[in-house]
């Protein structure tokens, strides 16, 4: 259960800043019939599901054979993880810029929440460093729970966000998303120290 409410936390703090996928869905659900934005936060956590499955099982496989390797990530997802937490910190968002008018098609639905989740080159190199770090520092027969917890994250974050954002259409501005931003970075940050933690037992231990 340890393990399971960790990996909560960290796909939490993971899913939860303000990137593209978190304004595709704020689009969605300011815009949109609110069956059809759950719809599309539902499309959207499938594609961010698959990438964190690729990113802690493709990067960590690999780590758990080579001592040198899980060191490596360790550190430089724990310098990775660190950073990203203070550029949350310092983060300033915009205003939305919303496009009002007719919903697109499921097809184009599906398209854009593929491209916003996958072709984002930021978000396959922080994926990988943080949740393959996490996949390197985690005890053996603890990986299942802590990435179903990563999982069910991201499903409660997109449907709650979806939500939150279909009540409160009218007060949801730029000083709620920085407040978002804030306390993802000090769990973000937290959690780098972690991270270095288990680079230096590694190294004390050689």
């Amino acid at each position: 259960m340890l393990y399971f409410l960790q990996g909560l936390t960290v796909g939490l703090a993971y899913s939860a800043p303000i990137g593209m996928q978190n304004l595709f869905i704020i689009n969605s659900a300011l815009n949109s019939r609110r069956s059809r934005a759950f719809l599309t936060a539902a499309i959207v956590a499938f594609f961010d599901i698959v990438l964190s499955l690729a990113c802690f099982f493709g990067v960590g496989a690999i780590m758990q054979r080579f001592v040198w390797l899980q060191m490596l990530i360790l550190l430089l997802g724990g310098c990775v993880v660190l950073v990203i937490g203070l550029r949350l910190l310092r983060s300033r968002p915009a205003e939305l810029k919303l496009q009002a008018g007719g919903g697109p098609s499921l097809r184009q639905t599906a398209a854009a929440a593929c491209a916003v989740t996958w072709f984002n080159p930021q978000a396959l190199i922080d994926g990988s460093m943080m949740l393959g770090a996490f996949h390197a520092s985690l005890p053996a027969g603890q990986t299942l729970p802590f990435i179903s917890g990563v999982e069910l994250a991201s499903c409660l974050w997109f449907a709650g966000l979806t939500l939150l954002v279909s009540h409160l259409r009218s007060k949801f501005n730029a000083r709620l998303l920085r407040a978002v931003n804030v306390i993802c970075g000090l769990v973000i940050i937290f959690y780098a120290g972690k991270l270095l933690w288990g680079f230096g037992r590694l190294l004390s231990g050689i």
